[in-house]
């Protein structure tokens, strides 16, 4: 005889359209890239599939393996991806998540990328040499002849794995590599040696203490040249087909992200070509990390989609006390708050990739929003998600505790965008710097909250006190964050004031700037329409 009937469990969130999320159709359209939708939902519907879901879990279950020698002693320096790593990594760039914006006329690219990197989530892990790769283009542009070689490839459609001279494949990724033992975001201390060769090129050596993707066909360095720190493009493998010799001294053991290959690297003399002038390393590369940024953020706000959307699919489906859970009303607020956290980071981040899509056309007002934008968004959005992820986790009790629930995933995923491209403390400081030696950014900004000037009294209020925050310089360093914090939730409120569902702006207006938020998720104050923003997060299955 059985000894239990198998009942009250929930059905498997499969076989739905990640892209079928209100605020992500309607900012794509407001953003300039109506364009894209019909291509964004193809992606979405693949997202969303059983397939694509079990290539994310699979990616994680076996990570990649670092190969330092072939069978005969030869130094071989690859990692071996499970191959759904490689199928993930081939929809991302057929779908030009990667550098394709580069090379697209159309007003609104950028944002038509932005907004199908958020959708196509199955794995967080394979988004970094995409993202990477996208955020090299402008960087590598400080040198045109190589640029004039090598951007083509990076921008074309097509994922050619394997290391073979670059000019001979017929796509390229690209990585980042700048961080070193002494210091993480001090990169003007590092000590990578470049040494000028007869032939133009220069010669590395040095120690890189975390580089990300090593299987990427190029990487953007940092190294002390006679002139100063100083930019570098170095190749996997050099044109005559040797390997260059990036030697890869091990794996990193990560929290989350253990996906993607994090390694040590050495350079023993590695081929180099100079990007930009000798001593500006730094200005040169900002601008690949200026995007890896926004790229953060992105994938923050895509995560507390995936958290919030999961816990709606769980509580529509299971039942406690006699009831569904989405009919406990508190419940019912814990839901709707994680929404409202959601859709403000959503809209956030498409107005941002709006202001790149359009600076990268030539609009100085919309680079100097983008420059404040981009660095308030990405402290903010990416401090707030592991708060979210562990509120949502937390929505389907100890299932969401097991790894079958792709819960335990997502929460291990969540510190890491904070951390990257600057922890909290940097992206803090870098926002005083751009208010301080950069009067026109923090114009732009104003300008931008100040379209929504008179639409709600809480949102004007907070204004008020912003300014006022704004004007006293004492103990700025000591106050940054709270400064950021101010900044952020401000620009939200407006975006949501006016671009946003109205049940939506008021639970944000009355929650995040009426001072009626509790430190938890669930604390949404009377008179706020619950069932309207939990809707905007129920995913349509089958």
């Amino acid at each position: 005889m059985p000894t239990h009937e198998v009942f009250n469990q929930v059905p498997p969130l499969v076989d739905y359209d990640v892209a079928d999320d209100p605020a992500l159709r309607s900012g794509l359209a407001r953003e300039g890239a109506g364009w894209a939708a019909a291509e964004l939902h193809d992606l979405g519907r693949l997202g969303g599939t059983a397939a694509a879901i079990e290539h994310g879990r699979l990616v994680n279950e076996y990570p990649p393996v670092l190969r330092s020698h072939d069978r005969y002693g030869h130094r071989v320096d690859e990692v071996e991806f499970h191959p759904s790593w490689h199928e993930l990594m081939r929809t991302a760039v057929t779908y030009g998540l990667h550098a394709a914006p580069w090379a697209d006329d159309r007003p609104g690219a950028h944002v038509a990328r932005a907004a199908k990197f958020y959708t196509w989530r199955p794995d967080a892990g394979h988004s970094c040499p995409i993202s990477m790769t996208y955020a090299a283009v402008p960087a590598l542009r400080h040198a045109p002849e190589l640029a004039a070689r090598y951007e083509p490839l990076l921008t074309a459609t097509t994922y050619d794995p394997g290391l073979r001279p670059a000019l001979g494949k017929h796509g390229l990724l690209a990585g980042m590599s700048m961080t070193e033992k002494q210091g993480g975001s001090d990169v003007r201390a590092n000590t990578t040696l470049a040494q000028p060769a007869a032939d133009g090129s220069y010669r590395l050596v040095g120690h890189k203490w975390f580089t990300s993707a090593p299987m990427c066909d190029l990487f953007l360095t940092l190294g002390q040249a006679p002139g100063g720190l100083t930019c570098f493009l170095v190749p996997r493998v050099l044109p005559d087909g040797t390997r260059n010799p990036l030697r890869l001294m091990r794996l990193k053991e990560k929290l989350g992200n253990r996906s993607n290959a994090s390694a040590e690297i050495e350079y023993e003399h590695a081929v180099a070509w100079r990007v930009g002038d000798e001593g500006r390393g730094v200005r040169t590369i900002i601008d690949m990390v200026n995007l890896t940024r926004l790229d953060c953020l992105i994938g923050a706000a895509a995560g507390m989609r995936q958290g919030v959307v999961t816990a709606v699919h769980h509580a529509r489906h299971r039942r406690a006390f006699g009831r569904p859970l989405v009919g406990q009303p508190l419940m019912r607020n814990v839901l709707a708050d994680l929404a409202v956290e959601s859709e403000a980071a959503t809209i956030l981040m498409l107005r941002l990739a709006g202001a790149t899509d359009r600076s990268a056309r030539g609009d100085a007002d919309q680079a100097a929003f983008r420059r404040l934008g981009v660095a308030v968004g990405k402290y903010w959005v990416c401090k707030r998600w592991p708060g979210h992820a562990a509120e949502a986790l937390e929505c389907l009790g100890g299932n969401g505790y097991v790894e079958e629930s792709g819960m335990p995933r997502l929460f291990r995923e969540s510190p890491l965008n904070s951390i990257w491209e600057g922890s909290g403390n940097v992206a803090a400081l870098d926002v005083l710097r751009a208010l301080t030696r950069q009067p026109r950014v923090l114009a732009a900004f104003e300008a931008e909250v100040d379209a929504a000037a008179g639409a709600d009294a809480r949102l004007d209020a907070a204004v008020r006190r912003l300014r006022a925050s704004l004007a006293d310089p004492d103990d700025a360093p000591l106050r940054a964050r709270h400064l950021v914090e101010r900044l952020a939730l401000v620009l939200q409120g407006a975006l949501l004031v006016r671009h946003g569902h109205p049940a939506v702006a008021e639970a944000f207006c009355a929650s995040r700037l009426g001072g009626a938020h509790g430190y938890a998720y669930g604390t949404l104050p009377a008179g706020v329409d619950l069932t309207e923003i939990i809707d905007r997060a129920t995913p349509k299955v089958g």
